[in-house]
């Protein structure tokens, strides 16, 4: 990764953590601990961030207290050739003039590409998803109240008021951070709260994961996989979490990513 990017990433998430410790940042970036520290040296230097003991910290931190989570755009760029193509498997699931919820997301906000010429009634709490579509579709879109978290692009709200309830949907589209023998995992409490909200607002949960994500875990448990009813990943699943995946009678859709990474070489060289 190229010493800008680094100093982007590495920016943008002293503005979200109190400390941002140089084994998250290692983690980040995947560079070395002598990069990393070379790194904040340099921006303590320029005035860009304040070098403590282990880490970075902001000049001026957010009033907001930042999620655990990672910011949208770091994460945007993981593996998207595996998020377009499971995006464009759960958009084929989708009606014309179906109610749907799609929970904020990088993998969820690659189903936006796919449903710029369908009209749905679509909530979402992203505002990634909400800009997209107002601008490139002909969906209806709904948002609930609460704060916007600029990092992760996504509105939320501890208040059980908000307009989350007088929403019904056919199905709900979510990512996460992990899946478990366990259930669904996340990061932060917040999110939880919000996300088990809209839950309950849905007929159908549909689970967005690229094969990744069977890998990482977390200490905080969304729901139960009971909970699920479809779950879409790539075609890079190992065996054990298939067989989780069906032993726990969730439907499996596995989506092919050979196309779609011949498609996002055509739109780079484009």
């Amino acid at each position: 990764m190229h010493e800008r990017e680094r100093h982007r990433i590495i920016l943008s998430v002293v503005q979200e953590r109190p400390v941002a410790t140089i084994q998250d940042l290692m983690e980040l970036t995947e560079a070395s601990e002598a990069t990393i520290r070379r790194d904040i040296a340099a921006l303590h230097v320029q005035g860009r961030l304040r070098r403590v003991r282990g880490g970075a910290e902001a000049l001026h931190p957010q009033q907001i207290s930042p999620l655990a989570a990672k910011p949208f755009r770091i994460s945007e760029g993981e593996n998207t050739a595996k998020k377009r193509a499971i995006a464009r498997e759960a958009v084929a699931l989708c009606s014309e003039g179906d109610a749907i919820i799609i929970n904020g997301g990088t993998t969820t906000f690659q189903m936006v590409h796919y449903l710029a010429n369908r009209r749905l009634q679509v909530f979402t709490n992203s505002f990634a998803i909400a800009e997209h579509l107002v601008k490139h579709s002909k969906s209806q879109v709904m948002l609930p109240g609460g704060s916007v978290y600029r990092d992760q692009s996504i509105i939320l709200s501890p208040f059980d008021n908000d307009v989350t309830r007088n929403f019904y949907a056919r199905r709900m589209f979510m990512g996460a951070q992990g899946v478990g023998p366990l259930g669904v995992m996340e990061q932060d409490a917040l999110i939880i709260q919000a996300e088990q909200k809209l839950i309950n607002q849905a007929d159908e949960l549909v689970l967005l994961v690229d094969s990744t994500k069977f890998q990482r875990r977390s200490s905080l448990i969304l729901c139960s996989l009971d909970r699920v009813s479809t779950l879409i990943t790539d075609d890079a699943i190992p065996d054990q979490a298939r067989a989780m995946i069906e032993n726990a009678g969730i439907k499996l859709v596995v989506a092919a990513t050979t196309g779609t990474e011949r498609e996002e070489k055509s739109s780079s060289a484009a």
